[in-house]
């Protein structure tokens, strides 16, 4: 009896950590923010180069998002009162880039180049299946504009 006791504490413990390994994950956001002084730009940069819509803006803060609405991307102006020292620093510029997949890479190099962006690195195939650009927001961050195709 005491076995059989012992044996079913076991299982029931065993049960519980396995339990714990088959919750999923709670679903998570991704918004990356940039302290940045340069607000008008920036927002002059995506919604007029890019086609981001703006999902909020105050004088210290403006959130954008691409369109499709499947990503977000915010920027605040430095030192701002309303923020902890956290976030606070401004972006130094370096350091920092951002991956836009699109559906037609061709059709919007064209479209870039017709707006005269300056192109940072020329529409190319990788041979790990990429075709891409690269172009570079006011703040330095660079972007690569990409369609993922099959490795040659």
């Amino acid at each position: 009896m005491k076995r059989s006791c012992m044996l079913f504490i076991l299982i029931l413990l065993s049960g519980l950590s396995n339990a714990q390994h088959l919750r999923s994950p709670q679903k998570m956001k991704l918004n990356a923010g940039i302290i940045t002084s340069k607000l008008a730009e920036t927002k002059e940069f995506y919604t007029n180069i890019l086609g981001f819509g703006i999902s909020y803006e105050n004088d210290f803060y403006l959130l954008l998002h691409a369109p499709g609405k499947q990503a977000e991307l915010s920027f605040l102006l430095p030192n701002h009162a309303s923020q902890q020292p956290l976030f606070q620093q401004p972006f130094q510029g370096q350091g920092m880039y951002l991956t836009i997949e699109v559906e037609d890479v061709d059709r919007l190099y064209r479209e870039l180049k017709k707006k005269k962006v300056e192109i940072k690195i020329d529409l190319r195939n990788e041979h790990w299946g990429d075709r891409h650009f690269a172009i570079s927001d006011p703040n330095g961050i660079a972007i690569d504009l990409v369609k993922y195709t099959r490795p040659e």
